[in-house]
């Protein structure tokens, strides 16, 4: 992978805990969040329930040892690993390869889906 393919978007400090963030990657809106352990996650910010980019404004919590955030709309759970809905095996949100290099917030292309 190219360093032209991971897009810096903020330094970790600027990301509120348990908060999300939307960032222009790759020309997509993508919703950016840390949680409480520092992990940085990147999701599709367009909720494919209620049809809007809504993600990035969602609630960040824990369903056992799986990190979500809930849309802020109609309340259905997306894991931030995967983009995988937990409350509907059928529906998925792209998510996005993340890592923070010197401090800075870096999202790269992609997962695949799994």
């Amino acid at each position: 992978m190219t360093s032209r393919e991971w897009e810096p978007i903020c330094d970790l400090a600027a990301l509120e805990v348990e908060r999300g963030a939307t960032a222009l990657v790759h020309g997509q809106a993508v919703a950016i969040f840390r949680t409480h352990d520092n992990e940085v996650f990147a999701l599709g910010n367009y909720d494919p329930f209620a049809k809007a980019s809504v993600l990035a404004r969602g609630i960040v919590g824990t369903r056992g040892e799986i990190p979500f955030v809930a849309s802020p709309m109609h309340k259905h759970a997306f894991d931030l690993r995967t983009g995988r809905c937990l409350d509907d095996d059928h529906v998925q949100v792209p998510s996005y390869d993340v890592r923070v290099v010197a401090g800075v917030v870096q999202v790269g292309p992609r997962l695949e889906v799994a």
